[in-house]
């Protein structure tokens, strides 16, 4: 395959959290790639890295021109992030020298930022749409202009499932060339083993639109006649005190554990030996959604039954009564009847579920399949 080189743009450089824009920044047309962040990071690599973000020491008459180019900006692009003054110049030159071919903004809020220093580049430039940056984020006014203004003189869009176009969609925002492409997982690290009866997990950040709370309620209901259930929660976040009591109140410390974070190796080790995923993904009271959440992946790939919502981009991946079960977002009552119907399956049932999990996961998800598919993509619009 030919080969570009690629200005990879994101908030935070090198983001432990961002696990997709990493693998894309040390696997994207092999590594052939340059960072552009709005914020640094102690942790350096070898990548060439450029950050556009944060204070700037100016003189009074540089405060003016500087005030006087965000409002310019304002008008132009709905946007007061668009690197500007020296930062815009340093950015060009970064890129010029660095040689790159395009840019890929790996989520929709960055793009409005950069599209016009691409436009003086002469770079096409694509974006990523994730969960957020297609959902709370087309609730702001300004930002939804930025995306009206902007994404349509894009190469090409991504998101990571259809629920996001068609949520951007919805509200104006389109582009004749818009691809669904999942993040995906590494499905040669995540891969089951022997499971243990009864063994259940969930993961991700305690929050609101995960709904921790409603996953530890429904598992304890489900499984009140199953003294041998166990549920381990791997991650943490403001929902950790009201999970925490719950658990206190039912006197369940032996039969659910709130792990915090983990490294990856550890949740690749209790994944790979848990029959069941639990997530009760809802929309945020602020409009946050997912997107298709990489734990859903991981969870597939390691052959794990999904019991979830019919949440986003979550029903795209989890085919119901084959690889899981789903309900609707906030059905506290069928949650808890699916963990229980899942957990009464017989051993030959629970095998062939989990059999389609992992096989939908290698055919689908798999993170080193799609990331040519994004390569092939960015070649055919991007030169």
């Amino acid at each position: 395959m030919d080969t570009m080189r690629v200005a990879i743009a994101a908030g935070l450089y090198r983001n432990p959290r961002g696990t997709q824009v990493n693998f894309h920044v040390d696997n994207l047309f092999g590594g052939n790639t340059v960072v552009l962040s709005a914020e640094s990071n102690p942790h350096t690599d070898g990548t060439p890295h450029f950050v556009y973000g944060g204070p700037k020491k100016l003189t009074p008459a540089g405060r003016v021109t500087d005030t006087l180019t965000r409002l310019r900006d304002l008008v132009r692009y709905r946007s007061d992030k668009v690197p500007r003054g020296t930062t815009r110049e340093a950015m060009l030159a970064f890129l010029k020298q660095e040689q790159v071919d395009v840019i890929l903004s790996e989520f929709g809020n960055i793009a409005p930022r950069l599209a016009p220093i691409a436009r003086e580049a002469g770079l096409p430039i694509f974006t990523y749409f994730r969960g957020i940056d297609a959902s709370a984020h087309l609730k702001n006014p300004m930002r939804l202009s930025s995306y009206k203004r902007t994404i349509p003189e894009l190469a090409g869009i991504f998101a990571v499932s259809q629920f996001l176009l068609d949520n951007l969609a919805s509200a104006g925002v389109r582009h004749p060339r818009s691809f669904v492409i999942p993040s995906g997982v590494d499905t040669a690290l995540f891969q089951p083993v022997a499971k243990v009866p009864f063994k259940c997990i969930a993961i991700g950040r305690l929050i609101e639109k995960k709904r921790p709370d409603i996953t530890i309620r429904a598992f304890l209901e489900a499984t009140k006649d199953v003294p041998q259930a166990r549920l381990d929660v791997i991650g943490e976040g403001p929902f950790e005190a009201s999970c925490r009591k719950i658990i206190l109140a039912q006197g369940a410390q032996e039969k659910v554990k709130l792990l915090g974070t983990q490294p990856h190796e550890v949740v690749r080790e209790k994944l790979a030996s848990s029959e069941v995923f639990l997530q009760h993904s809802v929309t945020g009271s602020n409009g946050d959604t997912e997107g298709l959440p990489t734990s859903i992946q991981e969870a597939m790939a390691c052959g794990c039954i999904v019991v979830s919502t019919r949440h986003a981009g979550i029903p795209e991946a989890v085919e119901e009564g084959v690889s899981g079960f789903l309900v609707d977002e906030g059905d506290e009552p069928s949650f808890a009847t699916a963990i229980r119907q899942t957990l009464n399956l017989s051993d030959g049932q629970k095998t062939a579920m989990s059999s389609t999990a992992r096989n939908a996961a290698i055919n689908r998800f798999d993170n080193r399949k799609l990331i040519r598919v994004v390569e092939q993509t960015i070649l055919d619009l991007g030169r």
